[in-house]
This record gives structure tokens, C-alpha cells and sequence, in this order.
């Protein structure tokens, strides 16, 4: 058994060093390929178009937390995403940094700068600002935690609404959950119920002059929606990290809105031990014939 890197090259030494130490063989990209009955795995952002050319395939990682951008596989192939401690802690980093800014008025104050314009405007306290977190999974519960630890009032929303360390909204209490949210993150995988989810119905449910924070995807956000929410003042700014399409054209108008902040899907890089170690770790779940780590539920699209 063997498994298939097709991933970014600078991460492949990382990758061979911790292979060779496990004694499990690495091919380095198609080319090196010679027998393609070898490769049990294959690790890849995206996977090689003809995944017939492997007949003994048995996994597909993806080398990143999402797993939207992937094309179905064949029957039998399991699907699992890198589960990385890393990839959490810096996606809740940008989380907390977006909010934080948003919070504190940054892109008032940054359009200011850009006109040399030196004016001070009311600061509200952590504890008066209602955040509402969409998507409660790993991500999610660490950035609760963090922004609770900040003083604010934290609330999150989740298919069952099961109770955890946040107050918790089922998905059927949405409207409710919105009202309460004058920032609105998300973190949400993208699945076909969730594509669009940030619409122009759930922008307007959201208090009037709301920040939005969103390190999702970017097909969950219908751009148009908010420009208009925008512009009408419903929503005061917002910062994304993920856009639609990515990359995001030159002459975009949300480059250039004082009241949007975009950074070109850097929440999170995945860390290139952390990538081999779980990669590692999903050989040897198919060598043992144990649970995949990371296994990724086809059905729920996550």
C-alpha cells in the first residue's frame, strides 16, 4: 500500500521525512507513479481526473479542512478531510481578529486613514455586543470559548441546538437566533442546504447596522444581498475571508467599499507535519481495517 501526494510541493519533504520514518511508501505526484495498483490513498486538494487508473484506491484526503470543492468519488472510496489542531486555532485567530475589528469600527477608521482624517467615534463594550456563531462544530466551539473569554455574548446555532458551553439555537429557531446577533459569523460548511444561507431574508432578520464575519464559504453568501443590505444600513461592514468566485476579480466593488475587509482565503493554511500526521494516520486506519479519521459523511456533505 502507498500513498499518492499530489499536494503542494513545498510541503512534500515534510511529508517524505515522516513517511520514511513510519515506513510507509510516498509517491511523489503522478509522474513517479509506476505501478498503479500501489496507491491505497491518495492526498490532494483536488484528485487526479481519471481515479480508474487506480484500482486498489481506497481513500481520497483532502489536504485541507473543506471538502466542498472535491468531485464525487467512485463507490468504495472513502473521503476524509485533515483534521489538524492548527487549522482550528488559526481560523479561530481570524475569526476573533475579524470580529474584534468590526467591533472596534477598523473599517471606519481605516477609510479615515486613507483620507488623513483624524476623528474618534463611541466605543461599545464587549459584553453589550451579541454574537452568533453559525456552524458549532470544532471550529466553531473554540471561537465561542475565545470571544466568551473577550467578554461577549456568545450564542451559537446548530442543527439540534443541543445545549454545549454557549446557548445553543436549533435550526428551526433561526429568525430568533438572527434578532439576537449583531455579529453574524460563519462558519458553516457549504452543503446544498446551506449554499446561499447568507441571503438577503437572513441579512434582514439580523438587528439593523449588524457586522457580518465570514470565514465559511464563499457560495454561502450572496453578494448582491449584501451589497444591498449595505447600502440600505442594515449591515455596517463586514470582513470576509471567502468570496464568490474566488479569487475575487481586480475590479470588484467589494474591493474598494470602505465598509467590506477581504483577505484572500488565509484564515487557515494547513500545517505540513499536521497534514502528514493525519495522513499517516488514515494509512494506518486501512491498514488495520479501523475508522478512518476524519471520515467524511457523503450524505451531510461534511
Amino acid at each position: 500500500m502507498a500513498l499518492l501526494f499530489t499536494s503542494t510541493p513545498a510541503r512534500l519533504p515534510v511529508w517524505q521525512s515522516l513517511f520514511a520514518a513510519e515506513g510507509l511508501p510516498l509517491i511523489p505526484g503522478e509522474e513517479a507513479v509506476t505501478d498503479p495498483a500501489q496507491v491505497t490513498a491518495i492526498a490532494c486538494w483536488v484528485p487526479p481526473a481519471d481515479l480508474s487508473r487506480y484500482p486498489n484506491l481506497r481513500a481520497v484526503i483532502s489536504v485541507g479542512a473543506g471538502v466542498d470543492h472535491l468531485p464525487p468519488l467512485p463507490d468504495g472510496v472513502a473521503l476524509s478531510r485533515t483534521l489538524a489542531p492548527g487549522i482550528e486555532a488559526m481560523v479561530r485567530d481570524w475569526v476573533v481578529m475579524a470580529t474584534l475589528m468590526l467591533h472596534r469600527d477598523m473599517p471606519r477608521y481605516l477609510d479615515q486613514g486613507r483620507a488623513g482624517t483624524w476623528q474618534s467615534h463611541p466605543v461599545a463594550l464587549a459584553g453589550s455586543r451579541r454574537v452568533g456563531i453559525l456552524g458549532m462544530g470544532r471550529i466553531g466551539t473554540l471561537t465561542a470559548g475565545s470571544l466568551q473569554a473577550l467578554g461577549f455574548d456568545v450564542a451559537g446555532l446548530s442543527r439540534s441546538g443541543t445545549d454545549g458551553a454557549v446557548p445553543m439555537f436549533a435550526a428551526s429557531d433561526m429568525k430568533r437566533f438572527l434578532a439576537r446577533s449583531d455579529v453574524l459569523i460563519c462558519l458553516l460548511p457549504l452543503t446544498p442546504e446551506t449554499r446561499g444561507i447568507l441571503n438577503a431574508e437572513t441579512l434582514s432578520a439580523l438587528p439593523r447596522g449588524a457586522c457580518v464575519v465570514h470565514a465559511g464559504r464563499g457560495a454561502h453568501l450572496d453578494t448582491d444581498a449584501l451589497r444591498a443590505a449595505l447600502d440600505a444600513g442594515q449591515i455596517s461592514s463586514v470582513m470576509l475571508d471567502v468570496t464568490n468566485p474566488e479569487p475575487l476579480p481586480s475590479d470588484h466593488w467589494m474591493w474598494l467599499d470602505p465598509r467590506v475587509i477581504v483577505t484572500p482565503h488565509v484564515a487557515a493554511q494547513t500545517d505540513a507535519t499536521e497534514g502528514a500526521r493525519h495522513a499517516l494516520s488514515v494509512m494506518r486506519a486501512l491498514r488495520d481495517g479501523t475508522p478512518v479519521p476524519g471520515l467524511v459523511d457523503r450524505a451531510r456533505g461534511y
